[in-house]
């Protein structure tokens, strides 16, 4: 076998399908390739045929330009997939499986991935700990957006589902598994979020609406989700959260009506460095808007979940301090409430397998949440416009036809 195709970053605001090269067992040069991973042998990996993969916010990022991202870089770093080859080190998955794909690159053997601190493994990026498919500055592996990928340490980092014919009856929401249900729970798990918490998550988008998800399974009382775009909100509403639009003015006079007083237990954000105002600053990108809102709104004593992604990087930022990551917060605030903070990539690792088994065993609909959307590999540049735009919808390219997609 020897074809493959995959979606590409070319510049800002413009992706591509491309014909690329198959997988091997060796990481070649490529873009964003990290030069000391060139010819890095990869005995330990396996090859699998892509059944899902989903666009994820952080790929719109790269692709609005925001990051440094280089042209020609394949995107992608949500992969569901079955196995169809081994390496010959690959002792325990198996050709046939069917298996999630943690967005986070893990060696399994240093110290930070003995201590379940998957998201910062040492040994896969030469530049810092942590890495990821598809991503800038991550080590330089080949995204998943594509009909076929190579998964490094293969026995460690895939999750085998453990029936493939129920797998695949689930798969719209077992694809989830690979990153927006993890590290949206994740930012809940982080935030404190327990049975009767009230709870208020920045963002409406796919990882705000899967905290709200994790957020609900975890046992909340009510959980708040506030954003600029009615579609969004309109999805959060739709399996139990009360909103907040942020156009409107401050979020913690809207959750003062909603809960009679004007603060929560836990807040996550799930918006990230390119946030935008409140009220008359609405649609203004002001990054550290999210952050301060919400050490403003959480009680003392709280937690701020933080799986939105900030960067040291971003060539777009609105003045010179944001382009390399500097934000104006009011550290002062978060310190006299004696507020605690989560920051980074989700160890994926750390919740899949009980997430996966709430799906399989019908205790939470993750798809329907985040209104997961079905498309062909070739529809993925049509998708990232409407992704960017501000649809409320999780696209998830299929690029074989496992969920008929191929046949729209």
């Amino acid at each position: 076998m020897s074809g493959n195709r995959a979606v590409a970053y070319i510049e800002p605001g413009v992706v591509e399908v491309q014909d690329i090269d198959y997988p091997t067992f060796e990481l070649k040069d490529g873009p964003g390739v990290n030069p000391a991973n060139v010819g890095r042998k990869l005995p330990h990996a396996a090859i699998l045929k892509v059944l899902t993969t989903n666009i994820c916010g952080s790929d719109q990022h790269m692709v609005r330009g925001r990051t440094t991202a280089p042209p020609n870089l394949i995107l992608g770093h949500e992969i569901t997939g079955e196995v169809v080859e081994t390496g010959p080190d690959v002792e325990f998955i198996k050709v046939g499986d069917v298996v999630s794909v943690p967005f986070n690159i893990s060696c399994g053997r240093c110290r930070n991935c003995k201590e379940r601190k998957t998201g910062i493994c040492l040994n896969v990026n030469p530049d810092r700990p942590g890495s990821a498919y598809g991503y800038v500055d991550m080590g330089g592996w080949v995204g998943g957006q594509a009909e076929y990928a190579l998964v490094p340490y293969a026995d460690w980092n895939l999750l085998k589902f453990p029936d493939a014919d129920q797998a695949m009856e689930k798969i719209m929401d077992l694809t989830m598994l690979s990153d927006i249900f993890p590290t949206g729970y994740h930012g809940a798990v982080t935030a404190g979020v327990r049975t009767g918490s009230t709870v208020y998550i920045a963002g409406a988008g796919p990882v705000g609406l899967a905290a709200a998800a994790g957020a609900q399974l975890l046992g909340a009382a009510v959980v708040i989700v506030g954003d600029l775009n009615e579609d969004r909100l309109a999805q959060a509403r739709s399996f139990g959260c009360e909103t907040v639009d942020v156009s409107k003015g401050d979020p913690k006079d809207q959750i003062e009506q909603i809960l009679g007083v004007p603060e929560v237990d836990c807040g996550v954000d799930a918006v990230g460095f390119e946030a935008r105002g409140h009220g008359h600053g609405a649609g203004q990108e002001a990054p550290a808007t999210v952050l301060n809102s919400l050490m403003d709104i959480t009680a003392a004593g709280g937690a701020l979940g933080i799986p939105g992604l900030y960067v040291t990087g971003d060539p777009g930022g609105i003045d010179e301090a944001a382009k390399v990551g500097s934000l104006s917060l009011s550290l002062g605030t978060g310190w006299a409430k004696s507020l605690s903070f989560t920051t980074g990539q989700c160890p994926v690792m750390k919740y899949n397998r009980d997430l996966m088994m709430a799906i399989l065993n019908d205790k939470v609909q993750i798809a329907k949440a985040v209104n997961a959307t079905a498309i062909r590999l070739d529809d993925a540049p049509q998708a990232y416009r409407e992704f960017d735009s501000g649809a409320a919808r999780k696209y998830v390219i299929d690029p074989h036809g496992v969920t008929g997609a191929n046949a729209n």
